[in-house]
């Protein structure tokens, strides 16, 4: 290892790259930026592609046929079921342990119960086995724990429903509008996958031990649950919900950029002009607050997002519009960072396979900055 390798300190590890990807670019491979899944610009496969479909890519290498996707729609539909194990203990964590902690365990359990747990780390066929199992699963167990902590009766999966809009009905008992099922269904494509993120970087990092995938979605939700990652989404609402009115929004906005308030859902490491995630969801916010009759938010949000982007130069990021989304289906912000893990992990299963199929151990070095060499001291002599 050189000298220059060792002694380049980079806080935060931002712009060292660790890892050569063909899932996704987040710089774009036109010239134009933005965001990319294996090629495809993320503005084309908007409203165009389902979650299914993006999933399949994700983890298959591209867009399927209608046969392939059929089939590959067919194998969720199955897989929805969880095991009553994992059903009775989500019915027995307390009910104010936060969602996505319940996650974790949830997917935990499910490893013990999959039919290929015995695999090796490195089996590929296998791992895309797994992974399609807990695209479908994450779902049922987010659902089954949330109306378990609410003390509601479960809805099982209908086979009769695609993967958006079963999550609803699950959520709800209720089979939602296609406004309603297209913006959330547009929403899983949009959280989808996002390179070496945070939470994608330590699933490669447990994996590229040679453990296994389900390790590394444990770790990858437990690095998501934090507030500067999947958690940004609900302190985004808090912030909409603390101004209240519409009336109050410019005033409100003022003095917290004055208090140098940090407003969650605004900027990006990578994106600096602006989040194509963000700007895509605002559309589908706008229809949905008509569709429920109900514009209060959207009026909140925009000098909000006026008055960060100009005064801070900092344009809203893809958690902004997706609280008020996840708001208007009626979905509580407990479960908003829940459905971002339930979107996400067909990425991160699709960048633990590569990772498994290209291992090498991540282990970086540290920069000391501690005391010098000194002597260890009898005890009688230690101050």
């Amino acid at each position: 290892m050189s000298g220059a390798a060792v002694n380049e300190y980079h806080p935060g590890l931002e712009g060292v790259i660790a890892s050569e990807t063909a899932i996704a670019n987040i710089e774009g491979t036109d010239g134009a930026g933005g965001l990319e899944y294996r090629g495809y610009r993320i503005e084309d496969l908007a409203d165009k592609v389902s979650y299914e479909e993006t999933a399949f890519l994700l983890l298959h290498g591209d867009l399927p046929n209608r046969e392939q996707l059929r089939e590959f729609d067919g194998r969720l539909r199955k897989a929805r079921a969880i095991p009553e194990a994992l059903v009775t203990l989500l019915g027995e964590i307390p009910a104010n342990i936060h969602p996505m902690d319940a996650l974790r365990s949830a997917v935990s359990v499910l490893s013990h119960f999959d039919p290929d747990v015995n695999a090796a780390p490195t089996d590929h066929e296998a791992n895309v086995r797994k992974a399609e199992r807990m695209i479908a699963q994450m779902a049922t167990a987010i659902a089954y724990r949330r109306r378990l902590s609410k003390g509601l009766p479960l809805v099982p999966p209908r086979e009769d429903l695609d993967h958006a809009a079963n999550f609803l009905y699950m959520v709800s008992g209720k089979v939602p509008s296609k406004t309603m099922r297209d913006a959330f269904d547009l929403s899983l494509v949009l959280y989808t996958e996002h390179e070496l993120n945070a939470s994608t970087f330590s699933a490669r990092v447990t994996v590229s031990t040679l453990s296994d995938i389900y390790s590394g979605i444990v770790a990858a939700i437990g690095t998501l649950k934090g507030p500067l990652h999947g958690g940004a989404n609900e302190e985004a609402w808090k912030v909409l919900e603390r101004v209240g009115s519409p009336d109050k929004a410019e005033s409100w906005i003022q003095d917290a950029l004055a208090r140098k308030e940090r407003i969650m859902g605004f900027g990006h490491r990578v994106y600096k002009t602006g989040d194509p995630r963000a700007r895509i969801l605002k559309e589908h916010c706008i229809a949905l607050a008509k569709e429920i009759g109900d514009d209060r938010w959207e009026r909140i949000a925009e000098p909000i997002e006026k008055a960060v982007t100009s005064q801070k130069n900092l344009p809203p990021n893809v958690d902004w519009p997706s609280a008020r989304l996840y708001h208007y289906m009626d979905l509580e912000i407990e479960i908003y960072t829940p459905i971002f893990a339930m979107a996400r992990v067909a990425g991160w299963a699709a960048h633990i396979i590569e990772q498994l199929d290209h291992n090498r151990l991540m282990r970086p070095r540290a920069i000391y900055t501690g005391p010098p060499h000194r002597p260890v001291r009898p005890i009688e002599q230690r101050s």
